[in-house]
């Protein structure tokens, strides 16, 4: 019985493995069109990829839930939630990002001829996951308040920009999530956010009071609002509001 939270953290992995294996089978293809365009198309299969990840998140959080209920927390199902985590939502949105850099240099003119040099930034998050990760298990004081940005949030939100690019009917939108110096900067944020010791709240409920539950009574009311009106790109905004608001829950204490 006190395997079966084990079971949940190792299906967090197996979804997060079921991403990278859509995310890695692209349908890029380039050529001259009846028109004389150059193509290119999204990869086929990584929308996938966010649903699998989102499962992942939903697992992760179910695993901790049951652990808890059925009162076998453990030193091994802590490294091992950490290790999931750093496929299904490090190594995972971080491919995301390599295949959207190849579709961005895919546009230009001899652009599959880039250096994987220029594609590496996108490892910069499965780095800065594994190293948040590192510091938050020696780091007991965790528990409810995170110091630096939950890699599973940053991983979400990664996960929506196909989703996102997927859905958009805008032709700005889509060259934003193309540029990429637009995705540089994006990258290399979400690292710093994540390595950074930016005082964030944890999403547990102490009590089920109003007043010591407002902040995240508000953040539910922006994600319900913002995913009615904005849909897919709903969760950066989210995303954003959760930083903001946990950053002035910090200081309203101070």
């Amino acid at each position: 019985m006190k395997q079966i939270p084990n079971l949940f953290t190792l299906l967090n992995l197996v979804f997060g493995f079921m991403a990278i294996v859509v995310i890695l089978q692209n349908g890029i293809t380039t050529g001259n069109g009846a028109a004389g365009e150059y193509l290119v198309d999204l990869p086929e299969k990584i929308w996938l990829a966010s649903l699998y990840i989102a499962i992942a998140a939903v697992v992760d959080f179910l695993d901790g839930f049951v652990a808890r209920l059925m009162k076998a927390t453990s030193s091994m199902g802590k490294e091992l939630d950490s290790l999931a985590d750093v496929v299904s939502f490090g190594v995972a949105p971080g491919l995301i990002f390599y295949q959207f850099l190849r579709l961005s240099f895919a546009r230009e003119e001899n652009g599959l001829d880039t250096s994987v040099l220029w594609l590496m930034p996108a490892v910069l998050v499965p780095c800065a996951a594994a190293y948040r990760l590192a510091r938050f298990n020696i780091d007991d004081s965790q528990a409810f308040g995170f110091k630096g940005v939950p890699v599973p949030a940053v991983g979400l939100v990664i996960a929506s920009l196909p989703l996102i690019y997927w859905h958009t009917s805008s032709e700005q939108m889509v060259n934003l999530l193309l540029n990429k110096w637009f995705l540089y900067a994006v990258i290399a944020l979400l690292s710093y956010l994540m390595v950074s010791t930016l005082p964030i709240m944890a999403l547990k409920f102490k009590d089920f009071t109003i007043k010591n539950n407002l902040p995240k009574l508000l953040l539910l009311a922006i994600a319900i609002i913002t995913a009615i009106t904005l849909k897919w790109a709903a969760m950066p905004v989210v995303f954003l509001a959760y930083i903001i608001v946990s950053l002035a829950l910090k200081n309203r204490k101070e």
